[in-house]
């Protein structure tokens, strides 16, 4: 398995999922151009992907959709509730749309959404197992039990660690922005990422810390907060900071380079 995060942040996500010869992009929040850049780079071709799971229909989630899947004609995998507020639905064939319920199987990968609390039409977490388990739960202002449910056992597991609350309370953004992101569907601190950890009986193999604020977070401070928690309960893992504009990949062969 190889999972590699194309981008991360409020500018626009994609993350590729590699396992047992199935190929996965997560979003697709990016342009077209740099995803297609950034598959390259991992020595993928977009027209090989199996499919796109979109986790809801905020703009830096879906971005480059609608001309990926003019270029493509990937199937495009969702709930149906986001595929109805997506703003770029008109442009996606309905043949390439297919809404998800419990799931959906790719050969012997198994793709397994769980609600997530945000504040979007039905937004969701995935989950998904081969021969070995990915877990991506980004997007979300509390861990809810199905979340929990939804990362525990996984060997890669992509988190999000949005924002330090005294960096966002302090900061520029105005305040019904603020007490937005505060919420509970709203996104996700640093803090709440490391006791998400702390919490899973078996613990991943690798952490991708993701989403973070360019505004109201700092990528040590995100790290230092996660780390000093896990520390305090005599955990050690192997935890990585993703970001808007680095590639970062772990599995078979880890790699972290700069994607214009």
């Amino acid at each position: 398995m190889q999972v590699t995060v194309l981008a991360s942040g409020s500018k626009g996500n994609a993350i590729l999922v590699e396992m047992d010869g199935v190929r996965l992009l997560v979003d697709a929040g990016i342009s077209a151009t740099r995803i297609r850049k950034g598959l390259a780079a991992q020595g993928v071709e977009a027209a090989d992907l199996d499919g796109i799971l979109i986790t809801h229909e905020h703009r830096d989630h879906i971005a480059g959709l609608a001309m990926l899947s003019k270029w493509y004609h990937l199937p495009i995998f969702s709930r149906a509730a986001t595929f109805a507020a997506m703003s770029c639905r008109q442009q996606l064939p309905d043949d390439c749309c297919h809404a998800l319920e419990d799931g959906v199987v790719f050969d012997a990968v198994h793709v397994t959404p769980f609600a997530t609390s945000h504040d979007a039409a039905d937004s969701v977490g995935y989950r998904i197992t081969g021969s070995r388990c990915c877990a991506i739960a980004t997007d979300l202002g509390f861990v809810t039990p199905a979340v929990q449910a939804g990362i525990e056992g996984a060997d890669t597991l992509v988190l999000e660690a949005n924002h330090d609350p005294e960096l966002l309370r302090q900061g520029s953004y105005p305040w019904p922005l603020k007490r937005r992101i505060l919420s509970n569907r709203g996104h996700l601190t640093n803090m709440d990422a490391a006791w998400t950890l702390v919490r899973m009986q078996k613990k991943p193999a690798h952490v991708l810390l993701a989403h973070l604020s360019e505004e109201n977070n700092r990528p040590e401070l995100a790290a230092h907060t996660v780390q000093d928690i896990l520390q305090q309960q005599g955990l050690q893992l192997d935890v990585r900071l993703t970001s808007q504009r680095e590639l970062v990949c772990v599995g078979d062969t880890p790699t972290i380079s700069s994607l214009s």
